[in-house]
């Protein structure tokens, strides 16, 4: 079923694709199973865009499945143990890169699992994230990016986080689909996660779980 909602997601194929996650809650799939495939799909779409053979339109689409696929598994995985927040989160996409979709998918987990989370948007240059850590004062920032152009805006921003004075204030966490150990050595962040499962255990284990 799994992959059948992944080629439903990957060929734009909305009411096949609501239909299956429907289908797999219903018949008591762990949720986040359904999103570790949607992580799954996001990851080929964003191949397909970055080759030229899909374009933004179809990150659109795909971001809209995602977000109701989302809202119906909220529900489902919404942790209802501390009424208040666990620590705070930044999470942004780097500068030159618009994908949000992996993005997403780890603000929505974050704020299941109790953490506050400030999501700056795509796009965003290096500054925006120094600016957006002295207001907001977290102790976790995530930085996403899906295209290879992702890995030098990272490095950048750590960079401007260091120049300012705040890299000792914050764990960085990089993510996306071409993310490696050699990346995460080469922008000098702290740790990379695989999925969008690996940034919250991340995050738990730097601001100390529950």
């Amino acid at each position: 079923m799994t992959e059948t909602l992944i080629h439903a997601l990957v060929e734009m194929q909305e009411p096949e694709a609501l239909e299956q996650a429907r289908q797999m809650l219903k018949q008591g799939i762990d949720p986040m199973k359904i999103l570790e495939s949607c992580s799954r799909a996001m990851e080929i779409v964003g191949k397909r865009f970055e080759k030229g053979e899909y374009f933004l339109p179809h990150l659109m689409m795909a971001g809209e499945m995602l977000q109701q696929i989302s809202e119906m598994i909220k529900p489902l995985v919404k942790d209802a143990k501390t009424s208040e927040a666990s620590g705070r989160v930044l999470i942004g996409t780097v500068k030159g890169d618009i994908h949000d979709i992996g993005k997403n998918i780890v603000r929505f987990l974050l704020e299941a699992n109790g953490f506050e989370v400030r999501d700056i948007g795509i796009d965003q240059p290096p500054e925006n994230f120094v600016n957006a850590i002295r207001e907001f004062d977290p102790q976790v920032v995530g930085m996403s990016g899906l295209l290879t152009l992702a890995f030098d805006s990272m490095k950048e921003t750590i960079q401007a986080i260091d120049a300012a004075g705040l890299r000792q204030k914050v764990r960085i966490m990089i993510g996306g689909g071409q993310i490696t150990q050699n990346v995460k050595e080469y922008t000098g962040a702290d740790a990379f996660g695989s999925d969008a499962l690996a940034g919250v255990r991340l995050t738990k284990e730097w601001i100390g779980g529950r």
